[in-house]
């Protein structure tokens, strides 16, 4: 039984490497690749199947193609993450990340991915369609690929709805606008990208929170967390407001904290935890990401050391 599914629509191969220092016209001798499988419903599903092992019941559902695409269907199989290929014409995204040595800054290469046909897109609906019983959760996270209708993730939180599943939302831009206008569960911003849906900067912690109650109160989602990077992350509900702290752990790599967070709130909450120990396990398992290299992805048991020590302000 599928009881977490996640769709990637736009997946990719993430490439990193580091560099002593960016320089430009020169040629820079790089550490050798790390590879890994990447893009947002991705992600969350191999971090769900880290924390929640055989127990997990979470399918990865993505779109890929060519060469790319085969590369990301082998490295699910070695992570043994379950997933279920929907085969395109395209050939699948890479993206590249460098780390500088010399400062630790971390430079991103983030290509738009291929064009998808109307009938690959709804070729994933028909796998959803298909499960039986309907997954408890469908997580819609990522961009959407060149060509693709905004309303997309839209039209799917629809269907979701429709059949009972409860749907988690992480995008950005008109693809977020559209599918919060249909609704959705749970909804995952930065605050850059809730401050651009409530067209104001959102300076200060009450207008953010006046910003998700705004989301909560217009039927938008019932759960906004917001994520606030070294500032930790906001949870609210209709009822709850529950501020998480950031954990003080030495950052090597950004990429996938926000899927990691993620990860983390969906176990919880599928577990039957509070919201309390939901953020609070989210929160650890963003923090274990940032000690990883590249998009290497968190480590349960830095997770477990890191939830211990995780604490809600007051």
């Amino acid at each position: 039984m599928v009881d977490i599914l996640t769709l990637t629509v736009n997946p990719a191969v993430d490439l990193s490497t580091a560099v002593e220092q960016m320089v430009d016209t020169h040629k820079l001798r790089c550490e050798p690749a790390s590879r890994h499988p990447g893009g947002g419903g991705i992600n969350v599903a191999r971090v769900i199947q880290r924390l929640d092992g055989e127990h997990a019941n979470c399918l990865a559902l993505y779109l890929a193609g060519g060469v790319a695409g085969n590369l990301l269907e082998q490295m699910l199989l070695a992570e043994r993450v379950a997933s279920r290929r929907v085969h395109i014409a395209g050939e699948t995204r890479e993206n590249f990340s460098v780390k500088e040595r010399a400062t630790g800054r971390e430079f991103r290469f983030v290509l738009p991915g291929p064009q998808i046909g109307t009938s690959e897109w709804r070729s994933a609906f028909e796998v959803f369609e298909s499960l039986a019983p309907q997954p408890r959760y469908l997580v819609l996270s990522g961009s959407l690929p060149p060509g693709m209708s905004a309303n997309a993730y839209a039209e799917m939180a629809q269907r979701a709805r429709a059949r009972g599943v409860r749907v988690v939302l992480d995008t950005s831009g008109a693809p977020l606008v559209e599918a919060l206008k249909a609704g959705v569960y749970l909804v995952k911003p930065s605050l850059g990208e809730l401050a651009g849906f409530a067209g104001q900067p959102l300076e200060d912690e009450a207008q953010q929170i006046a910003a998700a109650r705004r989301l909560v109160g217009e039927g938008c989602a019932e759960i906004v967390a917001l994520t606030l990077g070294e500032r930790g992350a906001l949870l609210v509900t209709s009822e709850e407001i529950l501020r998480v702290k950031a954990l003080p752990v030495p950052v090597s790599s950004a990429i996938g904290a926000g899927d990691s967070f993620l990860a983390g709130l969906i176990v919880a909450l599928r577990r039957g935890e509070a919201l309390a120990t939901a953020v609070r396990l989210a929160q650890a398992a963003a923090s274990a990401t940032l000690l990883t290299t590249g998009t290497a992805l968190c480590d349960p048991a830095q997770v477990q050391r890191l939830y211990e020590t995780a604490t809600l302000a007051a």
